[in-house]
């Protein structure tokens, strides 16, 4: 009687057995499918690398774009470490004129052996006269097509954008890559699509662009095109997609203090007595803006705390000695007060554009009583009234106390 029921068991096994191997292949066999889903893979050998992209305006209807291309095989075959002159042999710049970003790619596409592939670049640059009659289609173009990169830095040219990538910098490869090293070093604005969009659509609809320009050898130096640099000169001033103006390098500083984006650098001021100089660094900055509204009057406190510590004295007197010092710490607030006032005047009254980022903190502190400017902010902003309350202090006087190379009798501690 038990011998059915161990046959019936062991028919179970069999299939389940059988169902787990079935199911098992189909499981592989769908890995398999989706695995193989690479239709659209792009080979490195098939591509034209694009590293650096430079726009600039025709006319109403033409814009002209320019594309920084790496010669792959140059770099790999050991070109890359070659001396000044050889960028040529690193990188090639094809320019193509068209109706629009994507209309021109199309156009330059037909006269390349390569798929152009723009997810390594890393610079673009509109030309002045493109940037003063705004940038939206560019923006548009470069924020919807999936390969440029978010990260990827902005900048304004004063001169033509394409002399600019077929510079032969002696430094770095090319030219890419040494305007790559000045944003990073955070002297200027430090500005990628990603936050330039950002910006502009932030309550104040303002943003900022670092300007470039092409900076020669000095005189006494060989004119020749490996001797010239690109060099960031200021900034350039957005209102909503046009820029409208531009500040100087010192002003740029000022801005970045106001925005909190100053982190380090060096500070030269005179000394107590006005007979030398004193050097700190570095200084480390953080800045806090307060706002408030009082009677409907709109103001804004400025909050900075300042440390550094000296590198370099150009006196004789020792600033070891704590009158002395507190006395140098009183010139420091008042350079980087001096500084802020300076950014303030041409930012809110000369150009009328809050690019330091007022709008965002009432609308946050104050929402209610933003919604009633919001619409007319450009007339606001310049009548908010501002008050800077810098705290600066000298932490430390480097490895040694008193001045280098004075004999001590000469030293003076008042």
């Amino acid at each position: 009687m038990k011998w059915p029921l161990v046959k019936n068991l062991k028919e179970r096994r069999k299939e389940n057995q059988l169902m787990k191997r079935v199911l098992y292949l189909l499981s592989l066999c769908g890995s398999i499918l989706l695995l193989s889903g690479c239709w659209d893979r792009l080979e490195i050998n098939d591509l034209a690398i694009v590293t650096a992209v430079a726009i600039d305006r025709i006319d109403d209807k033409t814009i002209e774009l320019s594309t920084q291309v790496i010669i792959p095989k140059n770099l790999s075959s050991g070109n890359g470490q070659a001396g000044v002159g050889q960028q040529s042999s690193l990188t090639i710049v094809r320019s193509q004129k068209g109706k629009n970003i994507a209309d021109a790619i199309s156009k330059l596409q037909t006269k390349l052996p390569r798929k152009i592939f723009w997810g390594q670049c890393e610079v673009y640059i509109f030309s002045e006269e493109l940037a003063k009659k705004g940038v939206k289609e560019q923006m548009d173009f470069l924020l919807r097509h999936p390969q440029p990169r978010e990260r990827a830095y902005l900048f304004v040219s004063k001169i033509d954008p394409k002399k600019i990538l077929e510079l032969s910098t002696p430094i770095e490869r090319y030219s890419a890559e040494t305007i790559m090293g000045l944003s990073d070093f955070r002297f200027s604005m430090q500005v990628n699509l990603q936050s330039f969009e950002a910006t502009l659509t932030s309550q104040a609809n303002a943003a900022a662009i670092p300007l470039l320009e092409i900076q020669s050898a000095p005189k006494n130096e060989d004119s020749d095109q490996s001797n010239r640099l690109p060099a960031i000169i200021g900034t350039a001033v957005f209102k909503k997609d046009k820029m409208i103006g531009q500040i100087s390098e010192r002003t740029t500083r000022g801005v970045l203090l106001l925005r909190n984006e100053q982190k380090e650098f060096t500070v030269t001021l005179k000394s107590v007595d006005r007979k030398g100089n004193v050097s700190l660094y570095p200084v480390l900055l953080r800045t806090k803006l307060v706002p408030e509204i009082q009677h409907d009057k709109w103001k804004m406190l400025v909050k900075v705390k300042a440390n550094g510590a000296i590198v370099q004295n150009g006196t004789d007197l020792d600033y070891s000695n704590e009158l002395l010092k507190k006395k140098l710490e009183k010139v420091f607030q008042e350079k980087i007060k001096d500084g802020i006032e300076q950014s303030l005047k041409e930012v809110q009254q000369n150009l009328k554009t809050d690019i330091i980022g007022f709008a965002d903190e009432f609308h946050r502190t104050y929402p209610k009583q933003w919604k009633k400017v919001e619409n007319h902010w450009d007339e606001k902003f310049p009548t908010v009234e501002v008050k800077i309350d810098v705290d600066a202090n000298i932490r430390r006087q480097g490895y040694i106390n008193k001045p280098g190379a004075i004999p001590e009798k000469e030293v003076r501690n008042k």
